[in-house]
């Protein structure tokens, strides 16, 4: 069985390096590391990185990482991707040297055109942990895309990739955490339309971080476009975002988490707002309307093909 030990970063396009870094740093509170590997680092943990920017005329994902829980996954993951016929690519070892990982591979997921990097190991910054600034970030909590491949999206990421299901609202959105990562969800997979990013969320420490947030946002005049409120899925409360370019971010504390053995089973709610929010805050349109997957039009053309 496939073990993960958690998501470890999320790479995105942005139409300036300089505007997003500062950003990221000054306004959601994340500390810059640095260049590396022809992006902009920073992080909200141990670990070397969590969020990489790079340059681009169109924002939105470029890829997300997950570090396995042993090289003995990491190898596992890699046959079993190859045994499936599916089109897995090593990563130099020069090239993820420059960003402190382990031994990584590269898979284009088929049903969302996503890129997936699962890596071995990331260096920690062990004697210079992650500081707080403007909020009290505990990790990088999740990302969520969207598919019009919805059913075998969710298929893919349960039956091969051993994505345990906590929660799904029925039609809409499954949650999923990325075993035996306790966290409710590390992924979540929408069903829209077109494909796309709907949106990176960190984990605060402290419900005031998001009573802060509200303030600090308006005086910054970031958009602010569902919340707070409380989602009934996870018990977590949230506070939606948006980052220079419209991509969507949240910040939400709380989550419930699952033993690694004998977890409850998954629960099925209704496809109605309440089952969204406990609270019943507004939603602006533009929350998840930005957020292109790089490669995603290529790999839909290249499907609708075969």
């Amino acid at each position: 069985m496939i073990r993960y030990r958690k998501l470890g970063y999320v790479a995105l396009n942005v139409t300036d390096v300089a505007r997003s870094t500062a950003f990221y740093r000054d306004v959601v509170g994340l500390a810059q590391v640095g260049e590396a590997g022809g992006a902009q680092c920073l992080r909200c943990d141990f670990d070397h990185h969590n969020i990489m920017l790079f340059g681009g005329p169109r924002p939105g994902l470029k890829r997300i990482g997950f570090e396995m829980a042993s090289r003995r996954d990491f190898d596992a993951l890699f046959d079993l991707l190859c045994a499936k016929g599916l089109r897995v690519a090593e990563v130099p070892a020069a090239e993820s040297a420059q960003v402190h990982q382990g031994a990584s591979f590269r898979l284009t997921e088929p049903f969302t055109g996503a890129t997936f990097e699962f890596y071995e190991s990331m260096r920690e910054f062990g004697g210079q942990p992650y500081v707080p600034t403007v909020a009290k970030i505990q990790r990088l909590g999740h990302v969520v895309l969207r598919t019009p491949d919805y059913a075998d999206a969710v298929a893919f990421f349960t039956d091969v990739l051993n994505f345990q299901v906590s929660d799904s609202i029925e039609g809409a959105v499954t949650f999923m955490r990325c075993f035996p990562n306790p966290f409710h969800h590390s992924f979540g997979l929408g069903n829209g339309k077109a494909r796309g990013l709907h949106h990176v969320n960190f984990m605060v420490t402290e419900v005031d971080d998001i009573g802060r947030a509200i303030w600090r946002f308006n005086g910054a005049k970031v958009p602010i476009v569902n919340g707070p409120g409380r989602h009934p899925p996870s018990g977590s409360m949230f506070l939606y975002f948006l980052d220079p370019d419209g991509m969507t971010l949240e910040y939400s504390f709380g989550m419930e988490e699952f033993p690694e053995v004998a977890p409850r089973k998954p629960r099925v709610l209704e496809p109605i707002r309440e089952s969204f929010d406990y609270w019943g805050a507004p939603t602006d349109p533009r929350k998840a309307a930005v957020g292109e997957i790089e490669g995603a039009e290529a790999g839909a053309a290249s499907r609708a093909g075969a």
